[in-house]
């Protein structure tokens, strides 16, 4: 079974699955999905098995030799001294043979283990990536950080642990009561008698172990989200002085985090100890029934010293496999959540069937295949979207986030190729909401909206994206040198294609006084730069990939006066033949706008030039005069 044909068995198992459905048929469906991933490596893992066995065997052989010298040689009178001598080599043979097939049984499945986890975890941060943009509304960035990094560590111990304890600590214990029986059957029959007390013992201490160790994990898991959560907003803790009462909650998680571990720690020590009390009165039972048994004559002594050793080993493989259970909770808890996650599909999708085109649509099927052109190393002239005009239309949509809470109201809007717009309104008005439903972050719940007549639903979303140019109030920036966050990574893109793009927007200069040029390696979010050289940056990312629509949301909203100048230069630069929506909260942005939407509560309640706007004397005077008062003051 392939990787990609598990995941969508595991989907098909659990279509329709709600919260309050039992999890263990979960964890099975995903054990049989992540069987899928094993089957390439069955070969190694068949050379796991092989090492293992001869390791297992070399091990419980050694003390079946010593029984053999002591018995026939040293108590029978002989002295054979070739005999001891062989018998000694043997031992150091077979101990030889235990440490390479040990090393070899570690190190292949470390190997097997490791690629299966490496795989998973690509494949789980790709699924990620392509997940619509209401998904991160629902997730905490906290919560996939821990899918992508404990989780798939939990599965990587599955493997490195669980998997090898399991199959080696089995087998142990099946040789060992072979050879037990095959030494004196009667004192393994009364070995036997401590199997039930062992079982009974495990599955008390099973589901206690499994509640101490799932709340650890579950407090783990909510202190890692508060951390991610903190650290992604640490700009507004300090502005408004929350450091004390943020470290006062991360306290109070980490109290309770740490609680749970020593409860768990509490539990696994008293588990381990039992256990070591029972082993040695397992021990005691054997040397006293032994003993008067070899003081009868009944049995021999070099019998019972196999036993006690065969007894002592006994024991340990029973308290690895349950002290592993700690972890293949871990493992098959994970297994679950991630396969949970494998199961999400994107609410936003591509088409995968022809969908009826009318002559006149010029967004063909050609150009949207040009972002795979482009990945192939088409140039540039044979991926230009020069039959893209880039006129919209927003015909009467209708959109909210949450069931009985519009944000968008039957909304009708049509810019023409080329065309400015300005979009205003107060908070909540369904500015921001706008540009991503014309992005596809999100879909329209009513109506549809058009590039060029062709619904952006029948567009495929990475060609939509290469259409769609965006420069948000905080541009993100990469860890990586300026060339490579101007090109975002495209080697396709050349250098001095950059150095021009930066040329044309006025960064060229700024970039130039940095110690490295055009190589200074930015850290993440690209500090040390200020927020209009992230910006300028941002528009030379425009003038590179040269989309046919360029949105600007709140582009200029924490910049000062000067750098604003700067960044309005660049957008008179980027805006030339392109159709260019700018979402403004300073006004001056978008007063040389060809048109100006007014918008409040998702509907356009003003639209038409600045002038005509002032003249009417509505709203968007009331926030004009608003903002030239912030001026003067």
């Amino acid at each position: 079974m392939r990787p990609a044909q598990a995941i969508h068995n595991w989907q098909a198992d659990h279509k329709g699955d709600h919260g309050g459905q039992e999890e263990k048929p979960q964890y099975i469906s995903a054990f049989k999905a992540l069987s899928g991933y094993v089957k390439p490596h069955r070969w190694a893992l068949a050379g796991v098995m092989a090492c293992t066995v001869v390791a297992i065997l070399s091990e419980l052989l050694q003390p079946y030799l010593m029984k053999i010298a002591i018995d026939d040689n040293l108590l029978a009178g002989k002295n054979d001294f070739r005999g001891l001598l062989l018998i000694c080599a043997v031992y150091l043979g077979l101990s030889v043979s235990s440490f390479i097939f040990a090393y070899l049984q570690n190190n292949l499945l470390q190997q097997v283990g490791q690629s299966i986890v490496a795989r998973i975890r690509k494949q789980l941060f790709g699924h990620i990536m392509k997940q619509s943009m209401g998904y991160f509304d629902r997730m905490s960035s906290g919560s996939l950080i821990t899918h992508v990094s404990s989780d798939t560590e939990a599965l990587n111990q599955f493997f490195s642990q669980v998997l090898l304890s399991l199959f080696r600590d089995g087998l142990t214990i099946l040789f060992i009561l072979v050879l037990m029986f095959q030494l004196d059957t009667t004192l393994a029959l009364y070995c036997l008698v401590l199997l039930p007390v062992i079982f009974l013992i495990a599955i008390a201490f099973r589901s206690f172990m499994r509640a101490t160790y799932q709340l650890a994990r579950t407090r783990l898991s909510r202190m890692v989200a508060f951390v991610a959560e903190n650290l992604s907003g640490m700009g507004l803790v300090q502005a408004f002085h929350q450091q004390k009462e943020q470290q006062r909650q991360f306290d109070e998680r980490n109290g309770l985090y740490f609680r749970a571990n020593l409860r768990e720690i509490r539990t696994n020590v008293l588990f381990g100890r039992t256990f070591d009390i029972l082993s040695n009165l397992a021990i005691a039972l054997v040397t006293w029934i032994g003993g008067m048994a070899v003081l009868g004559k009944q049995l021999e002594f070099g019998v019972l010293y196999a036993f006690i050793t065969y007894i002592r080993q006994f024991f340990q493989p029973i308290n690895t496999i349950t002290q592993q259970w700690n972890t293949l909770q871990s493992a098959t808890v994970a297994i679950s959540r991630i396969w949970t996650i494998f199961g999400t599909e994107p609410e936003i999708t591509d088409k995968t069937e022809e969908t009826p085109r009318s002559a006149e649509r010029s967004v063909t099927r050609k150009q949207m295949t040009l972002t795979t052109e482009r990945s192939q190393g088409v140039s540039e002239e044979a991926h230009s979207f020069g039959s893209v005009r880039g006129e919209i239309d927003f015909e009467h949509i209708s959109f909210s986030y949450e069931e009985g809470i519009p944000i968008i109201q039957g909304l009708d809007l049509h810019i023409e190729p080329g065309e400015m717009i300005g979009v205003v309104g107060t908070t909540g008005a369904g500015k921001s909401s706008l540009i991503s439903l014309l992005c596809r972050f999100y879909d329209v719940k009513e109506g549809s909206i058009r590039i060029d007549g062709t619904d952006v639903r029948d567009i495929p979303q990475a060609t939509l994206h290469r259409l769609i140019g965006l420069v948000q109030q905080e541009p993100y920036l990469y860890s990586g040198s300026i060339v490579d966050n101007v090109r975002m990574f495209d080697d396709s893109i050349s250098r001095e294609d950059v150095i021009r793009a930066c040329e044309f927007v006025g960064a060229d200069g700024i970039i130039r006084k940095l110690p490295d040029g055009y190589n200074t390696l930015l850290s993440e979010r690209g500090s040390g730069l200020s927020a209009g050289e992230r910006q300028l940056i941002s528009f030379a990312r425009i003038i590179v990939f040269k989309p046919k629509v360029l949105i600007l949301d709140e582009a200029s909203a924490n910049l000062d006066s000067q750098t604003e100048q700067l960044i309005q230069n660049a957008l008179n630069v980027v805006s030339k033949q392109r159709t260019t929506i700018v979402i403004a909260h300073r006004l001056s942005t978008i007063m040389q706008a060809d048109r100006i939407i007014v918008m409040s509560h998702g509907e356009i309640v003003e639209q038409g030039s600045h002038q005509e706007l002032i003249e009417l004397g509505g709203q968007y005077r009331e926030l004009y005069e608003h903002s030239q008062g912030q001026q003067a003051g």
